[in-house]
């Protein structure tokens, strides 16, 4: 079927769905530029009018978390890629080193997360990355290569603030960016080791 066969129904829904598209990428770059980009700029990038991307997106926190919870997604499905399977400590190696660089890339996306959206859900979009991180730690735990007299959750949550600390470390200059997985990797090996 060709287009001008298409019922206007089905064009208007192609359309909305062309729109949202460009949004959400405008967004993306927008706010990964700059966490306090506004409504109108993300518009204008976008192709749209303010009326259409309000539309689709009542209110600014509503496009900042689609907007998160796209790229984490997206994050999720490049970590999924990783083999985590062997010696826990080269799969959490291999973690760090295949993911850190999600979380620098979107430091400015995240900065507005921080900014639009409650602390909850902030920590919520990232429950699948945390997930796989907490069990491969249960399973570090479980072979006796990783500490058990702290919780997976909170060597998790150790984990994740290692990886936002380099992630602001490379953005600030203090270190580079090649050597950002293999900081990230010795201290949360050095903080994973079971006490002597």
């Amino acid at each position: 079927m060709t287009t001008h066969d298409a019922s206007p129904r089905t064009r208007k829904r192609a359309d909305a769905e062309r729109n949202i598209e460009a949004i959400l990428e405008a967004a993306r770059i927008a706010l990964s530029r700059d966490p306090d980009a506004s409504i109108g700029e993300i518009a204008k990038a976008a192709g749209v009018g303010r009326v259409t991307l309000y539309g689709h997106f009542p209110t600014r926190a509503e496009l900042v978390t689609a907007v998160v919870q796209r790229a984490l997604a997206e994050a999720e499905e490049s970590v999924d890629r990783i083999d985590l399977t062997g010696d826990p400590r080269d799969a959490l190696h291999r973690l760090i080193a295949g993911s850190w660089s999600l979380t620098a890339d979107a430091g400015a996306l995240l900065a507005a997360a921080d900014q639009a959206l409650p602390a909850e859900d902030v920590r919520a979009a990232h429950d699948g990355l945390l997930t796989r991180a907490t069990d491969l730690i249960e399973r570090g735990r479980a072979e006796g290569v990783f500490r058990t007299d702290l919780s997976s959750s909170w060597l998790a949550s150790v984990l994740h603030s290692l990886v936002h600390c380099a992630a602001t470390e490379v953005a600030t200059g203090r270190l580079a960016e090649e050597d950002a997985a293999d900081h990230i990797a010795a201290t949360a090996l050095s903080s994973f080791t079971p006490p002597a």
